[in-house]
């Protein structure tokens, strides 16, 4: 089951006072000052961990009064007080879970090495591997053509990361390995989960074809 606190719960390390400490990936980042989940029933926040306390308190204040969402493209109703309060570039978009039937693709493959990824994707490195597994791949030619992998991972659910070289795109190679990931994150005994941004048009459509259902609008502040 995909909730907006799993979610959360899955993109970012919170303290022991739920305030973000950082990225769950294998190289974390900080994460936003401020990351807002919202729900048909319910809300979900956090704010990273060295946003001064009293600034914290108004965002703690006022994202507990934000109410659940009917149309998940709505800004929250006190984003322009939380921008006046914690700053930074606004990053919006759906989370979706995917479908039980989601089918599973035979043309795929599990990454478990760098020389696969070596032609057409760049930037990876061997310590990084096991924190992002499972990873699933479309190979053409002896090299990976399209990924998806674990961008966050928790115990309890994995969100997807996809790539596909960009003269392979097109083809619908995304879906594919997107849904074949998604397979094998439950394998592992996690719910999969796909989240991206309104104005990633590709990502979104990945989303059509694979009938993702969107259960969540994120809404945060770098």
């Amino acid at each position: 089951m995909s909730t907006p606190d799993i979610h959360l719960r899955t993109l970012f390390l919170l303290d022991s006072a739920g305030r973000i400490r950082g990225t769950r990936e294998p190289d974390p980042d900080p994460g936003p000052k401020f990351a807002l989940i919202r729900g048909r029933s319910s809300c979900v926040w956090a704010v990273r961990a060295d946003v001064p306390q009293e600034i914290a308190d108004e965002l703690d204040r006022l994202a507990g009064a934000e109410p659940p969402v009917t149309d998940f493209r709505d800004a929250p109703v006190h984003a322009e007080r939380y921008r006046a309060l914690a700053g930074g570039e606004v990053y919006a978009g759906p989370a979706f879970s995917f479908p039980k039937t989601v089918e599973q693709p035979d043309a795929t493959v599990h990454v478990n090495a760098l020389p696969l990824l070596a032609r057409h994707f760049s930037g990876w490195t061997a310590a990084e591997m096991s924190g992002r597994s499972p990873m699933v791949a479309v190979v053409e030619d002896g090299y990976a053509v399209s990924v998806c992998f674990c961008a966050r991972r928790s115990d309890t659910a994995a969100e997807a990361g996809l790539e596909t070289a960009a003269a392979f795109r097109g083809r619908g190679l995304g879906p594919q390995v997107a849904a074949a990931w998604a397979w094998a994150v439950r394998a592992s005994g996690r719910v999969p989960l796909y989240s991206t941004s309104w104005e990633n048009g590709a990502s979104l459509a990945v989303a059509r074809k694979l009938g993702l259902v969107a259960y969540a609008s994120g809404w945060s502040l770098g």
